[in-house]
């Protein structure tokens, strides 16, 4: 029983501690692998950068670095997704790191013997941008596995950290090392920065629950995924405010190269410099967050750091001096860690367990692919000016807070997506899986007075056949039989309709609940597959009885017992 105070109240719920989540063995060895990694990264960053505005003149080909790491996500993000919900993510987090490691080892060589070329440098950058694309879903699926949900939100955070810190200390020390030794050696670091990774996931056994493993085709699960996106409305305004938050923001970091050579006059070490204030003031927003959490809702916080960002741009942008870009972006990147991570929650909340890494994986799509595109379109503009690029730039991120008004974050806290008690549909033929397509008809009755509303109440029970995997639905009423409805929907194969019975979430049961107290009498539920399907003719047995009625074991379609509808 929960403690109470003497005047009967419940005390406030215990602050969490900024590393509560380092608590559990494996997130800290993950924790600190990562860390390595992207300390890496940065180190690959700051050459890459560096090394093209000494291989070209052209501030857009330094702007197309970012879009050549960025770009695979926009390519590559759901099947990426699709492939961590039906193999096992440890795995294809190994193999994902050990290309990165090959791509990073092949670019050290080819920039130490003076082979490295602007269109070689852009095609590793984007071979390491295709294995961070595979990975990224992946990565951030098992989250949810290694910490109490409790803790999930801050161990986003962390994760984030990680990346900032890197963010923080490798472009000073990349930016000396490139300036004392050159770039391959950074490049060399990068490579090297892989190996703490892969150790830690050759050591981690995770449980059962962790590995997803299914009989879904990676087209079957990428063609799932989308239909999930098209019809989840909260999962479509998350990817539409990410869009509008990304887009416009990349251009602090894609224009800093330029910014720094062409109007601060300063080399690599200013650069690294420059870029380390950003990633210190991530990491340290990272770190606040359970306390930013505390005053500002999720919508509020990525409104401000939009404006952060906005007002962080016109000052990098048009005020030559390090001593004004250095706070202005320490204060930018506190604001994208802040603005990123507060997305990134929302987009896994959204999202049930069964395409949780295809839905982050759409979510990478739009916020990696809006950075690559982001930096690419700024990048063009700084070709004419840099100033105007910078202010154009911070107009559109301010334009594009009007997104709050018609999509909120803040719908995701009455979600539960937690799995849903589910019973296989209960029929005299089983087909084989590859049947279909697979016809499911559902037939209510309704009193006169309750139409308007339950037929109402089905177009919400219409997205969640469609999210699950029902291609084709519809709802009709009898001519004959005028307080008769019968539901329809269509699934491409037998097995897609048992994977759509697991699918089912608590909050999709309380949905069908409610659709249910507008039914009188039995449900009657039947199954069809096409007569031309393989089995579909196979020989049964005579049938005790003709037709399946909600709450009895009867054979011709689907059984459900009271309260929940198929």
């Amino acid at each position: 029983m929960a403690a109470v105070s003497d005047d009967g109240a419940s005390p406030p719920p215990e602050r969490l501690s900024p590393w509560a989540p380092l608590r559990h063995t494996v997130f800290a060895a993950l924790f600190a692998a990562q860390l390595g990694s992207n300390i890496g990264t940065f180190f690959q960053t700051v050459a890459a950068a560096w090394l093209m505005g000494d291989l070209t003149t052209s501030a857009t080909l330094v702007a197309l670095i970012q879009t050549a790491s960025l770009l695979p996500f926009l390519l590559l993000g759901l099947p990426a997704g699709a492939l961590a919900d039906i193999f096992d993510r440890r795995l294809l987090l190994i193999g994902t790191q050990a290309w990165m490691l090959v791509c990073a080892a092949l670019l050290a060589v080819l920039t130490m013997t003076d082979h490295v070329t602007p269109g070689t440098l852009l095609a590793l950058t984007f071979s390491l941008g295709i294995g961070t694309a595979l990975m990224g879903p992946a990565w951030q699926a098992i989250q949810p596995d290694l910490v109490p949900r409790r803790e999930f939100g801050q161990a986003v955070a962390l994760s984030s950290l990680t990346f900032n810190a890197g963010r923080a200390i490798g472009p000073a020390l990349a930016g000396a090392l490139v300036a004392s030794a050159g770039a391959g050696w950074a490049f060399v670091v990068n490579a090297a920065s892989f190996l703490g990774v892969i150790v830690v996931l050759l050591w981690w056994r995770p449980h059962r629950a962790s590995v997803r493993l299914s009989t879904e085709s990676l087209p079957g699960a990428v063609k799932a995924g989308l239909r999930y996106g098209v019809n989840a409305p909260a999962l479509r305004g998350i990817l539409v405010r990410t869009l509008a938050f990304a887009v416009p923001a990349a251009a602090i970091q894609a224009l800093l190269p330029a910014v720094v050579r062409d109007e601060l006059g300063l080399g690599s070490g200013g650069y690294g410099i420059l870029l380390g204030c950003f990633g210190i003031g991530a990491a340290l927003a990272a770190v606040v967050r359970p306390r930013l959490d505390n005053m500002f809702s999720s919508d509020q916080s990525v409104t401000v750091s939009s404006l952060v960002i906005a007002v962080a741009l016109v000052l990098v942008g048009t005020i030559a001096s390090a001593w004004v870009a250095g706070p202005a972006l320490f204060l930018a990147g506190a604001a994208w860690t802040t603005g990123t991570v507060t997305l990134n929650v929302a987009t896994q909340a959204v999202l049930p367990w069964w395409v949780r890494a295809r839905g982050l994986g759409l979510y990478l799509v739009v916020l990696a692919g809006g950075i690559a595109l982001g930096s690419a379109v700024w990048g063009g503009v700084a070709g004419w000016s840099l100033p105007i690029a910078h202010v154009m730039s911070a107009g559109v991120l301010v334009a594009g807070i009007a997104t709050a008004r018609r999509w909120r974050l803040g719908v995701v806290k009455d979600l539960d997506l937690r799995p849903a008690t589910s019973t296989a549909p209960i029929v005299m033929l089983e087909p084989d899986p590859s049947a279909g397509p697979v016809l499911v008809t559902v037939s209510y009755r309704v009193p006169p007075d309750a139409h308007g509303e339950f037929v109402e109440m089905m177009r919400s029970v219409e997205r969640d056949r469609r999210r699950g995997g029902a291609t084709e639905w519809g709802l009709y009423r009898d001519l004959a039989d005028t307080d008769r409805f019968v539901e329809t929907f269509e699934v491409d194969t037998w097995g897609e309709h048992l994977r759509q019975h697991e699918r089912r979430t608590r909050t999709a049961d309380v949905m069908l609940q409610r659709a249910r107290e507008f039914v009188e009498g039995d449900v009657e539920v039947a199954h069809l597959v096409s007569a031309y399907s393989p089995s579909a003719l196979a020989p049964v047995e005579p049938p005790p009885t003709h037709r399946s009625v909600e709450g009895h074991r009867s054979v011709g379609g689907l059984v459900s017992p009271p309260p929940t509808l198929r």
